[in-house]
């Protein structure tokens, strides 16, 4: 015969859930009051065995949509791992089954562990100043954020960036397209509508009808390099990536280091940035390695050239140009890739440096074949590119006068 299980003491689990849903509103999943009720009447109804059975019942009910569940996930580890509530609420129901503490868990998210500790972190953490964006901030300090480099940012300051990233006014250039579409002031006349016009009316009249070329927004590809020296740069740009993509237009995303992988779907398809990014580092295999880019390139233009660079597409290069082992395919895959498209942007973040020459013999090897040269190290540099994708672009950005540079110090 079975022993029954104790009642539970409500104020010790329903104090301790309520904490935690509030958690979960924190980092994004909507937790109202009347589910916090019925996640503590759940708890009740079904007793606690062991962390899968709290796990499970807490999920049956704050969990309503699929991309929540990564979140839950990861939280529920984070919080009752942290304040041991498992083991005491097992103790207060079974104090024969002792619970075994878990020993490899994956890296909560960001937002996750700001919302499990945001309120209980160390007497630094909240001593430190909160830097926001608003009306409060004075013009210097919002000018200095801006234009502060992302690799010298704190945590916190990288979290504000971020935020800062999704809020850009993104690119709304127009290309015109060799299709026709029906136009009520086009200049070229549509024979087979007009004639359809004409015979509803009965051939009586002959309504003309007109056709103009397409306008659309060109697709944007990026090729980002994730090696070792690009690593804090490329993280923060896939989050404009994320936020492109969300802006209705096509865009192809590639990372790199030693090998080319495509991680277009999963910036698409995930609303949340930093699930799109967790999803990202799980599907690449040489983050933070050795760079190839010749190697990266030449997978591109034999793999998904002809299928991306279509409707006058723009190019983001986004490397820092030390390659790994230069050789004569470089520059040759990289004169490929610029015929292949419209327009094509180098961003590198060594420009952030003020004396900054093109002596490194990959960057003078790909600085021929770009249209654009370009920073990209702070949020102004970010903004400046949107501003440049609207445009034809600027003779600042002009890459002949870097190869000019270095062949009068070469001289």
């Amino acid at each position: 015969m079975t022993q029954a299980l104790p009642a539970i003491t409500p104020g010790f689990i329903a104090d301790n859930i309520a904490y935690f849903a509030r958690a979960l509103r924190v980092a994004g999943i909507p937790v109202g009051p009347r589910t916090v009720i019925d996640a503590i009447d759940a708890v009740e109804a079904a007793g606690i065995g062991g962390r899968e059975d709290l796990y499970w019942t807490l999920h049956s009910v704050f969990v309503t949509k699929r991309d929540q569940s990564i979140l839950f996930d990861q939280a529920f580890r984070l919080f009752w791992r942290r304040r041991s509530l498992i083991e005491k609420m097992i103790q207060m129901l079974t104090p024969y089954s002792p619970l075994q503490k878990e020993s490899s868990e994956p890296k909560p998210l960001a937002r996750v562990a700001d919302a499990m500790f945001g309120g209980v972190r160390d007497q630094e953490m909240r001593e430190k100043p909160r830097i926001e964006l608003d009306a409060r901030m004075s013009m210097s300090d919002a000018e200095v954020f801006r234009s502060k480099d992302f690799e010298r940012m704190t945590a916190l300051e990288i979290a504000n960036a971020k935020r800062e990233i999704a809020k850009l006014v993104l690119p709304l250039d127009q290309v015109t397209t060799r299709r026709y579409a029906p136009s009520a002031h086009g200049r070229f006349l549509d024979p087979r509508r007009t004639l359809r016009a004409s015979m509803r009316g009965g051939g009586a009249l002959i309504d003309l009808r007109f056709r103009a070329h397409q306008v659309k927004r060109p697709p944007i590809v990026a090729i980002c390099d994730i090696s070792g020296s690009m690593g804090d740069y490329s993280r923060i740009f896939l989050h404009f990536l994320h936020a492109l993509s969300k802006s209705g237009r096509k865009v192809h995303s590639f990372l790199f280091a030693t090998e080319l992988t495509n991680v277009s779907r999963m910036l698409r398809s995930n609303k949340d940035p930093e699930i799109a990014l967790q999803e990202c580092g799980r599907s690449v295999r040489d983050w933070d390695g050795g760079t190839r880019i010749s190697t990266a390139l030449e997978a591109f233009n034999k793999r998904w050239a002809r299928r991306v660079l279509t409707g006058g597409a723009v190019v983001l290069f986004i490397s820092d140009g030390l390659e790994r082992q230069l050789d004569e395919a470089l520059p040759r895959e990289m004169a490929r890739l610029q015929r292949s498209c419209r327009r094509l942007i180098w961003l590198n973040p060594l420009l952030r440096y003020e004396a900054f020459e093109a002596k490194a013999s990959g960057v003078r090897a790909l600085l021929p074949f770009v249209d654009e040269f370009r920073a990209i190290h702070s949020l102004d540099s970010m903004k400046a590119l949107c501003e440049a994708l609207n445009t034809d672009g600027s003779r600042a950005a002009d890459p002949k006068r870097w190869l000019r540079a270095a062949r009068e110090s070469a001289t």
